[in-house]
């Protein structure tokens, strides 16, 4: 299958709602609203997932769209585009530019090309499952294949403990050369590109999820679930910058 049409499209989307979302960060007068989940949005949430959607209905009007926002349209049609446009909207609200506009494809149910944009940074980073590409430059994760040489993120070092196994975790931190909470999607693109080597949340949506497997494969990483199940659909994700690093981690977590 050719994905070339669509990469190019996925990058039109990333800078698009870039140039939305980036007038909205750092302002202090921006409203913050709570959502049923108790969650923040934000009017820069609510409007790049409304252009987004639009660009996607003019140019592929069969393909289906879920966003994290807007909801979903034709989820079973053989393409669907998946969105989440402010991945890590807690950081972004605070003026952190540890977030990013998240962007999936997907083919019959499986994401297929993944993109993570951090419009402040200028950082465009796209993959499909055999190459990732970091401003147009491929990347590829880290070898490392110990705990005791990675340097290991999550989003909310809590998390583990509310919907995990958090004493296994407590321990798997303890070994690890490095932990910082540089998290959410920003954590995903730093084990890509070769600067961190694992990466974990233990409770994940399906748009905060499916834009992060082709990237982490196309740069040589592993990423399942959290106990190393199918990373997609699935309920939580754990990123690895190689095979054996992942058997580790996994074999720490049980």
């Amino acid at each position: 299958m050719d994905l070339t049409p669509y990469r190019a499209f996925m990058s039109e989307l990333a800078r698009a709602s870039g140039e939305f979302i980036r007038p909205h960060f750092g302002d202090p007068t921006l409203a913050v609203e709570r959502k049923a989940d108790a969650t923040p949005v934000t009017v820069a949430d609510k409007g790049a997932e409304e252009l987004m959607r639009g660009l996607i209905e003019r140019r592929f009007p069969a393909h289906g769209i879920v966003g994290e926002e807007h909801g979903a349209v034709r989820e079973e049609a053989e393409f669907v585009w998946m969105l989440d446009p402010i991945d890590g909207t807690k950081s972004f609200i605070t003026g952190v530019p540890l977030w990013g506009t998240l962007i999936a494809l997907l083919h019959q149910g499986q994401p297929v090309l993944g993109c993570i944009h951090q419009p402040i940074l200028g950082q465009l980073m796209i993959g499909d499952g055999q190459v990732t590409t970091l401003n147009g430059r491929p990347v590829r994760a880290r070898r490392t294949t110990r705990i005791e040489e990675a340097t290991l993120l999550t989003s909310d070092p809590l998390n583990p403990a509310k919907y995990q196994n958090g004493p296994k975790f407590d321990a798997l931190i303890r070994r690890a050369r490095l932990v910082r909470t540089w998290g959410d999607c920003y954590g995903y693109l730093l084990v890509a590109a070769g600067h961190a080597d694992i990466m974990g949340d233990p409770i994940m949506n399906p748009w905060d999820i499916a834009a992060l497997v082709p990237v982490i494969r196309g740069a040589g990483g592993a990423i399942t679930d959290w106990k190393g199940g199918a990373p997609y659909p699935a309920e939580s994700t754990l990123a690895s910058a190689t095979p054996e690093l992942h058997a580790a981690v996994l074999a720490a977590l049980k």
